[in-house]
This record gives C-alpha cells, structure tokens and sequence, in this order.
C-alpha cells in the first residue's frame, strides 16, 4: 500500500489555477485526489482544469468575500464530495520598500494573506466537526518570513503571521482529527519571478549564491511537499512550517 496516496480524498485548493497552486493540484489528482481549484478568474481556472483532467473541478470565488466561504464549501460537497484537504494557497504579493507602503496596501495584503486563510480554516473545520471527520489544513507560508529580505515587509508581515495562526489552530483543532501545517517556499520558478530577476541582476546573484541546492525550485517540488504533509506518510505530523527553499533560508 502506498502511503503516499490520497485516493478517495477531496482536496480544495484556493488560488489554484496557476503556480504553486497548480503544482500542488497536479500532484494531489496523480495521488488519486479529486481536486477542486478556485479563483477569480474563470479562464484561468478552465484552462488548469483541461490540463489536469477529469478529476479536476473549478468554482469561480473571491477568497477576500469572507461571508461566501461556507456556501462554497456547501456547493463543493453537494456537487463535487465533501473537503477532506484545504490548502490556503491564495495570497497577494507587494515588493515594495517600507517607507512607500500606504496603509491601505499593507491592509489588503494582510486581508488576503492572513484574516482570509483564518476564515477558510475556520469554516472548513466547522464542516468536518459536522460531519464528524477529520481534515487536514495546508498553509502555504514563505521564506520571507524566515529570513530578512528587502522590499517585502507587508508580505513577510502576512506570512510570518501564519506561524501563530498554525499554532493556534492545532491548539483547538488537533483534538477534532484535524492537522495543519504550512510550507514556506522559496525562490519557485515563475514567468513573473524569472522576469524580476532579468531586471535586477545584481539581486539574481545575490540569491542565487545563497540557494544550496544551486536551482531555483519548481511548482512540482513544492506539490510533493503537499503531498507528503497531506497524506497518510504525515500522520504524526501537525503544527509544522516546512522550508521547502533548496537550503536558503540555512545558508550563510
């Protein structure tokens, strides 16, 4: 038996239609999951579900409407199964340096990064304590709130709120049958992130010297991640950030 299968699991993935979020789909439907990826935009997220077939589902939903969240969780069960796995993968990014940040910036990250992964926890354990099931919370954290990087306060500020949050939820959730980690990615292979890098050389130098591993991570290698947190191989796992970084955030 493979430990490492999640065959007749239903996992929600938020922002799951491109990047990190598609690298953990890819690998939850090849571990026999049935997968459903949400986001704003519907063709973004009919082109993901093309690509990962026909275990693949999509509803279209904005992760900042709070008061949503129970009725997505209701239609996902009523039309697709109910949510065994919830990976909290949406999240908004800024680079920008502290003294140009406005208020209203630093809210809306927050909001997205943090008060919106609290209330999809938060409403997805209540649906597993009703049904009397246990579940399983993935947070997707970031190095940045491992080590001090420029130019990503507000981000670093959301994503180091995580850990408290993971702890708080174990605290009260464990007792359920509901686990929850975090993995905190580094430098992940992205058109957009290899096109921030073409601009600013001299910051591709300077990381790419502290990457161990001497290569910029893939989506897919933040998806096995997932995987092994999600399934049975992590079942004495719960309440752990897992650097998934290629050794950057140990290198000196």
């Amino acid at each position: 038996m493979c430990i490492f299968t999640l065959k007749g699991k239903t996992a929600l993935i938020t922002g799951g239609g491109t990047g990190i979020g598609l690298g953990i789909a890819e690998q939850f439907v090849k571990a026999g999951a049935k997968v459903v990826i949400t986001g704003r935009r519907e063709n973004i997220l009919k082109e993901a579900v093309c690509k990962l077939g026909n275990s693949a589902y999509y509803f279209v939903h904005d992760a900042t409407q709070l008061s949503s969240i129970d009725n997505l969780l209701s239609s996902i069960e009523k039309e697709v199964a109910p949510v065994d796995i919830l990976v909290n993968n949406a999240g908004r990014h800024l680079k920008k340096e502290v003294l140009d940040i406005t208020d209203e910036q630093f809210a809306q990250v927050i909001e997205l990064n943090l008060n919106t992964v609290f209330a999809f926890s938060r409403e997805f354990a209540r649906h597993c304590v009703r049904r009397n099931q246990p579940g399983n919370i993935l947070l997707i954290s970031s190095m940045s709130a491992l080590v001090a990087l420029d130019g990503v306060t507000a981000y670093a500020a959301s994503k180091a709120g995580l850990q408290g949050l993971i702890l708080g939820l174990t605290a009260d959730l464990s007792r359920q049958g509901i686990r929850v980690n975090a993995i905190a990615p580094g430098f992940i292979e992205s058109e957009m992130m290899l096109d921030i890098m073409k601009k600013f050389p001299e910051r591709e130098k300077k990381v790419k010297q502290r990457i161990l591993l001497d290569r910029w991570g893939l989506p897919e290698d933040i998806g096995k991640a997932a995987l092994f947190l999600c399934s049975d191989a992590a079942s004495y796992v719960t309440g752990v950030i897992l650097p998934v970084d290629g050794g950057m955030s140990h290198s000196f």
